[in-house]
């Protein structure tokens, strides 16, 4: 056996474990909760409030709960957890499908990102999104090489948001659930909703990176907060955030269909 077919079939244990396949569900229902957390305050943002509508508006909103400290350490172990699971779903299907390797490889990289934030306001920290954003792209801006880079991850990005679209147009994410009948159905309703809304605020994102690359101005990037909050800035941008940010909610509760997923393989293994 060759080593990586020993890499695949470690990887492939691992995916199935009862406990990892437990805590990647855990992680899945954080995920949920996160993004509907996102999509509350994005409304609030569309009606007039303040707000940030990203991950580190989420936990700042957990970190306020009773239970924030503790809700915090549970959901990046569990953000953890299912970057795991994300991981090795990408190293037992790299060979065979090494596009779905490639997206489950950027679910990991997201789902480290998450787990990350959290754990550093467990801690007592503090995170924003958009000067993180607009600082890194500012240190890239400073040459041409990290021009050209800043410009391609944010062709990048566009390119995945692009791909949710496709995907909740195709439907392609029914492959992570397994439910059958009217509960099908709704979890369709959700699914696409949930993932035209992220991708097109995803796509947003891609597009101010290279924006600010073309214009010189760092302070055009932005994270999903920036991304969303420049939406109110079009005609009729305030309709088109509450719409997005249904979505997101939407995709919130279509994760919740993910963890459900995730326990029934446990169950039939």
């Amino acid at each position: 056996m060759g080593k990586r077919d020993k890499v695949e079939r470690t990887a492939n244990k691992v995916e199935r474990h009862p406990a990892a396949v437990i805590a990647a569900s855990a992680g899945q229902v954080v995920n949920g909760i996160v993004h509907i957390i996102i999509g509350l305050i994005a409304v609030g943002i569309a009606l007039g409030s303040g707000g940030s509508a990203d991950q580190s508006g989420a936990m700042r909103a957990i970190d306020a709960s009773p239970v924030g400290s503790i809700a915090l350490w549970v959901a990046g172990i569990a953000m953890f957890a299912l970057a795991l699971h994300s991981f090795a779903e990408a190293a037992t299907s790299v060979r065979r499908e090494p596009w779905q390797a490639a997206r489950a490889a950027g679910r990991g990289i997201a789902h480290v990102a998450v787990g990350s934030v959290a754990v550093v306001y467990a801690t007592g920290g503090s995170t924003d999104g958009e000067e993180s954003t607009d600082s890194f792209s500012a240190t890239l801006m400073q040459s041409t090489w990290g021009s050209w880079l800043l410009a391609i991850i944010g062709l990048v990005i566009l390119a995945i948001g692009v791909g949710m679209v496709i995907g909740g147009l195709r439907k392609s994410f029914l492959e992570h659930v397994d439910v059958t009948g009217r509960t099908r159905r709704v979890f369709t309703a959700l699914g696409m909703t949930g993932y035209l809304a992220k991708g097109v605020a995803v796509g947003v994102v891609g597009i101010l990176l290279v924006v600010a690359v073309l214009s010189r101005d760092a302070d055009e990037a932005g994270g999903l907060d920036g991304a969303l909050k420049k939406l109110t800035e079009l005609p009729y941008g305030t309709a088109l955030l509450i719409e997005i940010a249904v979505g997101v909610i939407a995709y919130g509760i279509f994760c919740f269909a993910r963890a459900s997923a995730l326990a029934n393989t446990r169950r039939r293994s």
